[in-house]
């Protein structure tokens, strides 16, 4: 059998993926501008699953995530599902832009930089991923973290019951109360607690989930090629130059990089869950004595094991998998859009 009658059939299908829009590529202001529009959108949407998620993993007892809303809104009114979301909102606009920004600039440099070593392109784009993915959380921790301790204050003091274990007994009337209580007691330290094991969870978890990214991206868009492949010419085939070009349209790009973001989400929650819910215990919860020391890393490990066994340490995995994989599907999908329109030159998007 001749070979190379096969590899030449072979070549001549190949599937046009989008081009890739780097930093240099964007307009700035319009970057950031439409970005914190689209991102409080999207952080309105989802905040009820990230309140749920937060009351399950401070609760003694495990809890159904169902039973725990229809509780919550029982008790406290639809109200308690944005409890904290005004400092939330304020916190993330400026933590997104920054993590936005080292995000895109790491991953241009890196990925020069890898490519100039010699390195092939799926490897190259893997690495610059993983690298950006790991400083953009690494900034942006310097701002989400005490949001972190505001808003997930505001969400449970009205949790406070049999089923919670003892926090603080100081109540918050807002976000701007919180600030200041927690700055008189504790002093900056008590709005960077869990700053540690927040970079811990967050900085490799981004780093594994945009490096999976990549690789997600690619397998599907492979499995994609196939498919319209075997459509035999229909209409996503352009014929010019000779070759048998594949072009996707607008929805088949959006729902590419959706279920890519969606595998990549799954995963990272699955892996980073423990972390998470003593992260979560570090920030909300006072110490059993004074009131005034927070728990160690160590006691927070022990009181979750006591609880519940190990299986404690994935309290609210329902609520988290749910969330990051939906976040990560609609921010993955908003932050192509967003770059879309923010290019300057709209001609190479073609």
């Amino acid at each position: 059998m001749d070979m190379s009658n096969v590899d030449e059939e072979e070549s001549e299908e190949e599937i046009h993926v989008p081009a890739e829009i780097d930093w240099q590529m964007l307009d700035k202001s319009k970057f950031f501008f439409l970005g914190a529009a689209l991102f409080s959108g999207v952080s309105a949407t989802l905040y009820p699953v990230v309140v749920l998620k937060t009351r399950q993993q401070v609760a003694q007892s495990q809890v159904s995530c169902i039973k725990t809303a229809f509780s919550l809104i029982k008790g406290e009114g639809f109200r308690a599902l944005y409890r904290g979301f005004g400092t939330s909102l304020m916190g993330t606009i400026p933590a997104r832009a920054l993590y936005m920004a080292a995000l895109e600039v790491t991953k241009s440099n890196v990925g020069t930089a890898t490519v100039g070593l010699g390195l092939a392109e799926p490897t190259a784009a893997a690495i610059a991923n993983a690298v950006a993915g790991l400083t953009a959380a690494l900034a942006a921790q310097l701002v989400w973290t005490p949001v972190d301790v505001v808003s997930q204050r505001l969400m449970v003091q009205g949790g406070c019951n049999s089923s919670y274990p003892k926090g603080s007994s100081v109540r918050y009337a807002n976000g701007i109360d919180a600030f200041r209580k927690i700055m008189r007691t504790d002093g900056p330290k008590g709005l960077y607690r869990g700053f540690g094991i927040s970079v811990v969870t967050y900085a490799p978890s981004n780093a594994v989930w945009w490096a999976s990214y990549s690789v997600a991206q690619r397998m599907v868009w492979g499995g994609v090629g196939c498919y319209l492949t075997n459509k035999k010419g229909g209409e996503g085939s352009d014929n010019t130059n000779g070759g048998n070009v594949l072009r996707p349209d607008t929805k088949t790009v959006m729902a590419v990089q959706g279920v890519s973001a969606a595998m990549a989400g799954g995963m990272s929650a699955l892996i980073t869950m423990p972390l998470d819910t003593i992260k979560t215990r570090l920030q909300v919860l006072d110490g059993d004595e004074n009131g005034r020391r927070g728990p160690t890393v160590m006691q927070t490990v022990r009181s979750l094991v006591k609880e519940g066994g190990w299986t404690a340490c994935y309290r609210g995995l329902g609520p988290r998998w749910a969330s990051m994989s939906v976040s990560a599907t609609t921010m993955i999908t908003t932050y192509e859009f967003l770059k879309r329109l923010s290019a300057k030159n709209q001609e190479v998007l073609t």
